[in-house]
């Protein structure tokens, strides 16, 4: 086995021991036509070497977010562990610091490690923190792609560990246990709690005592708690319900109504004008545009009329050259038929809460929010209600009758409009203010720091109400919004991501089912030659999020419109109904994914 020793000191000893200190600088390597700037690989240092509070002598991190820090400062890897995985993958070129380990050591085997344990190296001390996150590169590392699902199921993750006290250690060094964690909680049970299924709640109770634990794993294990209570069973609670129906429906058009110089709302109903399920206020109807092209186009849009209303009401921009919008707004008339996957969405006005809301919106991004005001007024909410709304000018100010009709039904709303490029008598007609809303007028206007934020609109607008929103002490979790298109990109490492507008991928057309990518608007067939439908995306520029890549870290999980896939490999944990994991994931029909 190239590079380990293989003798007694490693296997055979009854006492934990240091085999080798790892060290490596982060430096850009080129991945699969990427380039990834990481810290992954580490090498043996001879001799002494220094430990300090972040990091050891010589050793650096790429990607601070998902490494390093002060609760992972060392990771620790056991020799078992690679004779397992010598066995496991036919290896035996394997060397210390393969797995990006820090330190490779005999003994303190992750099933009888706890967090919290301390140990002494040398002149430092230790305490285990967590284990190792799932990350892709590992797998890059060895080249075994697999490896980071393979960490998790096979119980073997190795562990992070905090420095407690400075000093030099090396090669040879015992370990010694200073002191045992509380609660019994090992870094195997710990890594199981976060990405298998079937949480075991006795140790998840456990594992939140234990202080020593990363506020990370905490803030995760909270949330696992809070999603288990009250179901009085030991696994996690039952999933989500589905979409309302399966795929996509045939829907008629009722009407189509001119709400604006560029908007128009479409009615849409069952054809036998049986009711249709009701949706959640914020929530989007995806169609399938058979007219607009050949294979015909989808696109998603909310819905704007009240939950529950018959039928529903989507309103549509006419967008210059747009070959959807287009075809929807001037073409569409009483009687045509859409086809329509089923209401989705988690941008949903919480119906739960008393506190103050601010309903924020741009230009077409009045809609889901206007769905939420339908809410409001129906309920007769007493909350405090703030419609806060900017535009060029009336013109291009859709709904804003219904919207003043239905504030001056509850008790306690106020409404502020912005007008950036009208009249001062179109500003007077309208009660709305001169300019931009943005982060100045914002903040002039005194909204309650107490207050849940819903916002749509732009993602320039969304990000500046955003940051507005922050300044002024709205807490992070109470502000939600909805984008127009892709969501951001989310690819941990990865310098050169490309920023072009989703295309067809290079090269000749595939064989294999259509792929939808809904919100990016490209359908293309699956080609055998890509894994799985996240490298299909991502040679067409589609914006992906994505870890693991292996079906674990569930960063990637996508709405799933219509279509059925299979999993190579299984995910450890599968997604609810109606989402996909894309990193594993391949069609096998057609398909159509909300990304």
């Amino acid at each position: 086995m190239t590079g380990l020793v293989n003798d007694d000191t490693e296997e055979g000893s009854k006492e934990p021991v240091l085999l080798s200190v790892n060290v490596g600088m982060p430096t850009d390597v080129s991945w699969q036509g990427k380039t990834v700037y990481t810290g992954v690989w580490k090498r043996p240092v001879d001799g002494p070497v220094m430990v300090r509070r972040l990091n050891i002598d010589g050793d650096g991190q790429g990607d601070l977010t998902g490494h390093g820090g002060e609760m992972r400062a060392v990771l620790v890897y056991q020799i078992q562990s690679y004779r397992h995985w010598q066995r496991h993958f036919g290896r035996d070129d394997f060397s210390y610091g393969e797995f990006a380990e820090n330190l490779t050591v005999g003994g303190l085997p992750d099933d009888e490690v706890c967090i919290g344990d301390r140990y002494r190296i040398g002149a430092a001390e230790f305490e285990v923190t967590q284990p190792r996150v799932t990350c892709y590169r590992v797998g890059m590392r060895l080249g075994e792609p697999e490896l980071p699902s393979l960490l998790v199921s096979h119980h073997r993750p190795g562990f992070y560990m905090r420095v407690i006290r400075e000093g030099p250690i090396q090669a040879g060094d015992k370990i010694v246990k200073s002191k045992t964690g509380p609660g019994a909680v090992t870094v195997a049970d710990t890594d199981a709690l976060e990405y298998l299924p079937h949480k075991d709640q006795a140790k998840l109770r456990l594992a939140l005592k234990v202080t020593a634990l990363s506020p990370g794993w905490q803030e995760s294990f909270r949330q696992l708690q809070q999603e288990a209570e009250g179901t009085g069973t030991a696994t996690a609670p039952p999933a989500p319900a589905g979409p309302a129906w399966p795929g996509f429906r045939k829907l008629r058009v009722a009407k189509v109504v001119s709400e604006s110089e560029t908007v128009s709302s479409i009615y849409v109903a069952a054809p036998d004008d049986t009711p249709l399920p009701a949706a959640k206020p914020g929530q989007y109807l995806t169609l399938r545009v058979v007219g607009a092209g050949d294979p015909p186009p989808v696109r998603s849009y909310s819905l704007s009329s009240a939950p529950g209303a018959q039928p529903y009401r989507i309103c549509v921009k006419h967008v210059p050259n747009g070959v959807v919008s287009g075809y929807l707004t001037t073409r569409l008339a009483a009687g045509s038929d859409l086809e329509a996957a089923a209401p989705r969405g988690d941008f949903v006005l919480d119906a739960g809460d008393d506190r103050p809301v601010l309903l924020l919106s741009a230009g077409i991004g009045v809609t889901p929010v206007m769905a939420m005001l339908h809410q409001l007024a129906a309920t007769h909410s007493e909350r405090e209600v703030w419609w806060l709304h900017g535009a060029r000018g009336p013109r291009e100010h859709p709904l804003a009758q219904e919207a003043r009709l239905l504030l001056r039904s509850l008790p306690h709303a106020c409404e502020h409009v912005f007008y950036s490029s009208a009249t001062p008598a179109e500003r007077f007609r309208m009660q709305a203010a001169m300019g931009h809303l943005d982060k100045r007028n914002l903040a002039a206007l005194g909204v309650p720091a107490n207050a849940a934020a819903y916002i749509c609109g732009p993602g320039a607008f969304t990000t500046a109400i955003t940051d507005a929103l922050a300044a002024i002490g709205v807490a992070p979790d109470r502000i939600h919004s909805e984008l127009f298109g892709a969501h951001d990109r989310l690819n941990p490492g990865i310098t050169d991501a490309d920023t072009r507008p989703p295309h067809q991928p290079p090269g000749p057309p595939g064989t294999g089912p259509l792929v939808t990518f809904a919100r990016s608007g490209i359908s293309t067939p699956f080609s055998d030659d890509k894994r799985n439908v996240l490298e299909l995306a991502e040679a067409c520029d589609v914006p992906t999020r994505w870890s693991c890549r292996t079906g674990v870290c569930h960063y990637c999980v996508t709405p799933i419109l219509s279509g059925d896939v299979t999993y190579t490999p299984d995910p450890l944990d599968p997604p609810p109904d109606g989402q996909v994991l894309v990193c594993c994931a391949r069609p096998s029909t057609e398909i159509v994914l909300d990304m």
